[in-house]
């Protein structure tokens, strides 16, 4: 989270945005969870924002 976080701040998106887009994301996340009744599971989660993850 906090990579997506850093990320949506490098787009220049204010603070309070970012934190809604961080809780929007894992709003849909936890939805996605319940709906398939699937274990969280990170690399899964977060995959489609792979390219947010810097070494």
């Amino acid at each position: 989270m906090r990579t997506y976080d850093d990320g949506q701040r490098a787009r220049e998106v204010g603070h309070n945005a970012a934190l809604r887009q961080v809780g929007n994301r894992l709003v849909g996340i936890l939805h996605g969870r319940l709906d398939t009744c699937t274990v969280y599971d990170e690399a899964t989660a977060w995959s489609h924002h792979a390219h947010f993850h810097a070494a």
